[in-house]
């Protein structure tokens, strides 16, 4: 991090440079209050560029993730909240490209008046060795799950196999929402610092 001139910078940006120094230096509870301080802001944000309830959550906690991850690159002169909203915008920005692209399925069928066709368009991207990469990705992918602590590997479970909503979980596992939310953002933390490495070549 940049030297800091403290006279430039307001009791919350002081706060945020303090909590990210202690952060970097492996302190939990410094890197929850950053959490706290930043979750309603940074969620109603998505919200507003994705409209989307279903993944709200699980685009705020992204960000965060992406945040904390690349803490070291923060430059201090400037306002963490504005950082971080940058993370977010692109993350939802990439979401919603994902998303266009979806929507659209090359093999719907289209009536006509004559028949109906099928509309085409080549794989310019096809590997030959694709299915082969996917499947050891997954494997990857599922070791790197049986590797998390019980109560994170629970919740990532029914989150990501089982697509059920935190509020389902929260009811299922009798926890309340807010540690339901913490065990999957602590969960894929741990999944992203072990999944760095291992998918670098893929």
């Amino acid at each position: 991090m940049a030297k800091i001139n403290k006279e430039t910078l307001s009791e919350s940006k002081l706060e945020d440079v303090k909590l990210i120094r202690q952060a970097l230096k492996g302190k939990q509870s410094a890197y929850e209050r950053l959490m706290k301080k930043y979750y309603g802001y940074t969620r109603n944000l998505i919200f507003k560029m994705t409209s989307n309830k279903e993944d709200i959550e699980d685009l705020t906690q992204e960000a965060f993730i992406k945040a904390f991850n690349s803490l070291e690159k923060f430059d201090s002169q400037f306002a963490f909240s504005t950082w971080l909203y940058k993370i977010a915008t692109n993350n939802c920005i990439d979401y919603i490209r994902k998303r266009k692209l979806n929507t659209y399925s090359i093999d719907k069928e289209f009536g006509t008046e004559d028949n109906d066709m099928k509309f085409e368009i080549p794989d310019s991207d096809y590997l030959p060795d694709r299915n082969i990469q996917e499947k050891e990705k997954k494997k990857i992918l599922d070791e790197a799950i049986a590797k998390l602590p019980q109560r994170y590997k629970t919740v990532i479970l029914l989150r990501h196999k089982e697509d059920m909503e935190y509020d389902e979980i929260a009811k299922k596992l009798r926890l309340p929402i807010g540690t339901v939310k913490a065990h999957i953002f602590r969960g894929r933390e741990l999944l992203n610092k072990y999944l760095k490495d291992k998918l670098v070549n893929f």
